[in-house]
């Protein structure tokens, strides 16, 4: 951000206006570089407040990061919500299209969850493991599913949205194929 932009921020704003703007902040930081380049001093700069105000909305740099991952899976499951109107295999498309997207848009984001620092935070995990159990059971609900089947499916889904996750990390991280033959 420029100074006229940190200068600009520099207004008194309701405190979830505020907490807002510096998950903003945080996540465009954490979308352009690793979790340990950005530092908590840095986003109080940009945002135009003291560091001890960001220590007020979010007590270290692990919670802030933890609130910055819950709004982007919050972020993904709107994003990958498909209308149930549209034959399966449109559903399934457009939900993985929609997958690739934010994983394009966060790549440091979602390798610092998925093999870097963050990986073995329990409070990251718990919110990874929220969005990929809400995308199971989309596709569950999509499905109609049988009772006497539901089981079985909710574990292969699960381990399909796994399996997608580990690919869409690879191709970020190596791109060694095309994004349709990804999807695809």
């Amino acid at each position: 951000m420029s100074k006229e932009e940190v200068t600009a921020t520099r207004k008194r704003l309701d405190p979830e206006q505020r907490r807002e703007q510096l998950l903003d902040i945080g996540a465009k930081l954490f979308g352009e570089r690793p979790y340990e380049d950005v530092l908590i001093e840095e986003v109080a700069e940009l945002a135009g407040v003291s560091r001890g105000l960001m220590y007020h909305y979010f007590p270290n740099k692990r919670d802030f990061s933890a609130a910055i991952v819950q709004r982007s899976a919050e972020q993904l499951l709107a994003a990958t919500e498909i209308d149930p109107n549209l034959p399966m295999a449109e559903q399934i498309s457009a939900g993985l299209d929609a997958y690739i997207n934010h994983f394009v848009k966060n790549p440091h984001g979602v390798l610092a969850i998925s093999r870097g620092s963050l990986s073995g935070d329990p409070a990251i995990q718990r919110v990874v493991d929220w969005e990929q159990e809400v995308l199971r059971d989309r596709m569950l609900g999509a499905l109609g599913v049988p009772d006497d089947q539901r089981e079985i499916t909710a574990a292969a889904l699960l381990g399909w949205i796994g399996f997608t996750r580990a690919v869409c990390t690879d191709w970020i991280q190596s791109p060694s194929i095309s994004r349709e033959d990804l999807r695809d």
